[in-house]
């Protein structure tokens, strides 16, 4: 397993944690906001259309 500290001060996390994060952040996501798309601000319809399109490509 790779070294998850370095010891530099800052703390850093591996891919597959990182992961697992970003998942469990945009399912949450997915899960608040719902089917209430269209009373979105237009950057974050954005930033939630960037974010599906990244889901499709896994």
């Amino acid at each position: 397993m790779q070294n998850q500290f370095i010891n530099d001060g800052e703390e850093h996390i591996d891919r597959t944690t990182s992961v697992a994060i970003c998942n469990a952040i945009g399912e949450r996501l997915r899960r608040d906001i719902g089917a209430d798309d269209d009373t979105l601000p237009s950057h974050l319809q954005t930033l939630i259309d960037r974010m599906r399109q990244q889901d499709e490509k896994r």
